[in-house]
């Protein structure tokens, strides 16, 4: 009973923590709209009829003050109405259907890089811990070092240009659903996954080394050494458990650079996703849409965090220990 009472609270927490969140991040953005050095209903009514005007400011909310605009836009934000698109006529594409089109590509995008990096950081980061100090950690050590020092975009460019452009055995540019083709489908997805995911690998690595190296001191550790056990064995069933919980909580906080990563990524490789649409609401003053995709990131940035969350409990039951204690 007290567990399912534990449960129950903790379920409320992460909601309210999904909601305080959401808030903070769009409230702010509403609020900074109305310091633009160019006001709303100059930038989206100029040039109208007044009738038109009249109507236009209406159906933007630009006639409520900030809190009034505020609260009505989330009541429609929950109800699943976005907004539109500001066309200076009038009219305009509902931004649902931008999200429609464009956040499953970024999902994909997202996903796709965690598992690869995932995937190469985990087993090198425990041979670097088991070979820590030698010539190969160092090298390792070395050429992670590297790479972090890369930024994404730039990454993104030199694989175009090299792989893509030079060597041609990839796309450089394009993006084919996986329902059309699935073979091409990752094949356009190799390049911006490499990009994206090679500064990851090097950030994975080095944490799960650090917490490997030190739950390689362990007493559980030596007790396993002396029942004759395979350093495979050890290193695989014994140590990574207790060693993944920096490098999960790690994969959840990077969600927020995913999709900064990915706005430029996108863009790079002609990626028509969520980075892209919010590249073009920027460049386009599409202020209301913008308002509409940040309330997105942060509810994905929360959700993502709390799955991890649950994750680390399973991974370290340490922790769920703490938390009901």
């Amino acid at each position: 009973m007290k567990a399912r009472s534990t449960n129950a609270i903790e379920v409320l927490k992460r909601l309210v923590q999904l909601l305080l969140v959401v808030i903070g991040a769009t409230f702010l953005l509403s609020l900074l709209l109305r310091l633009l050095p160019v006001g709303l209903k100059e930038l989206y009514v100029t040039g109208l009829f007044e009738e038109d005007r009249q109507r236009q400011i209406k159906e933007l909310g630009l006639d409520r003050n900030a809190f009034s605009y505020y609260f009505h836009w989330l009541w429609d934000f929950v109800r699943g109405d976005f907004g539109r698109i500001v066309l200076p006529g009038g009219g305009g594409e509902s931004v649902s259907s931008h999200v429609g089109r464009a956040l499953p590509k970024t999902l994909q995008l997202v996903f796709y890089t965690q598992i690869f990096a995932l995937a190469v950081a985990i087993p090198l980061g425990i041979f670097s811990a088991y070979r820590a100090g030698r010539r190969t950690d160092r090298f390792v050590s070395y050429g992670l070092f590297t790479a972090a020092s890369v930024p994404n975009f730039v990454l993104g460019l030199l694989l175009a240009l090299i792989v893509g452009v030079k060597l041609e055995w990839l796309p450089p540019l394009g993006y084919v659903p996986i329902s059309e083709s699935f073979v091409d489908h990752v094949r356009g997805m190799v390049l911006p996954v490499l990009a994206l995911g090679i500064p990851l690998i090097a950030s994975y690595t080095r944490l799960l080394r650090t917490d490997v190296i030190a739950t390689l001191r362990e007493d559980f550790v030596t007790m396993a050494v002396a029942k004759g056990l395979s350093d495979r064995r050890i290193l695989f069933t014994h140590v990574l458990r207790p060693s993944s919980v920096t490098l999960l909580t790690s994969a959840a906080l990077n969600m927020g650079a995913l999709i900064g990563g990915s706005l430029v990524i996108e863009r790079v490789f002609s990626i028509p996703g969520l980075g892209t649409e919010i590249g073009l609401a920027i460049f386009g003053r599409q202020y209301f849409a913008l308002q509409a995709y940040v309330a997105l990131v942060a509810i994905g940035y929360v959700v993502f965090n709390s799955v991890i969350d649950v994750l680390v409990g399973f991974v370290d039951p340490r922790t769920r220990e703490r938390r009901s204690a």
